[in-house]
């Protein structure tokens, strides 16, 4: 694959990731489920503010890992990180699909996480595979966090949502296994406290934008 066909693959990755458009290769949760269970509107306001803010953390999860396999010196970490983005396009898709449905929109400020996220990503990579890979874990482990306390909030009805929700944790704990195992290591706190910083003002601002 020459230069520029990589350049068109990662461009077209970002523009899917930010306008839309994402493409699924797994069918997507839930959706074998015939019935759509009714929801009340505060409810259905609730199950999307939720979903939106999944589908911000995928934009983020897209330009994360774009931009760390840029920097990886390993082929095998490269591959590592391609599969897992692949995943995490999935869920792109997913959480985008489920959007529509609930009758609402993705993040308006997508633009502005994707272009922050990248910029993370490069620094990650810079500093070495070992510390690249350790941000994934972590960043995996605090998703992971996130997603379990949505299975807790949202309407215990919103059987389509629940199964996106819970496939997308299943995957983030594979994803930060792999990271560990192919040489990751744990991150000084006060790296993992800014993180968890930045990802709640993701969170509260998704929400509802």
């Amino acid at each position: 694959m020459t230069l520029l066909d990589r350049f068109i693959i990662e461009f077209d990755t970002a523009l899917r990731s930010v306008v839309g458009g994402a493409n699924a290769h797994r069918p997507t949760p839930g959706s074998d489920l015939n019935t759509e269970v009714a929801l009340d509107p505060s409810e259905r306001e609730h199950a999307a503010g939720l979903m939106r803010v999944n589908h911000v953390g995928e934009v983020c999860a897209q330009a994360l890992y774009q931009s760390q396999k840029l920097f990886a010196r390993d082929p095998e970490i490269q591959e590592m990180l391609h599969h897992s983005g692949q995943e995490e396009m999935d869920h792109l898709a997913w959480c985008e699909t489920r959007l529509h449905e609930l009758g609402s929109h993705t993040s308006y400020l997508n633009p502005f996480w994707y272009a922050g996220s990248f910029a993370i990503g490069m620094m990650a990579g810079l500093a070495g595979d070992k510390w690249s890979l350790g941000f994934v874990a972590e960043t995996e482990k605090q998703v992971e966090n996130h997603l379990e306390s949505h299975l807790e909030t949202l309407p215990q009805n919103d059987h389509r949502s629940r199964a996106i929700i819970e496939q997308m944790r299943l995957d983030e704990i594979e994803h930060g296994q792999a990271a560990l195992q192919a040489g990751g290591v744990s991150l000084p706190n006060p790296v993992q406290q800014m993180m968890k910083l930045i990802s709640k003002v993701m969170t509260t601002s998704a929400y509802k934008i």
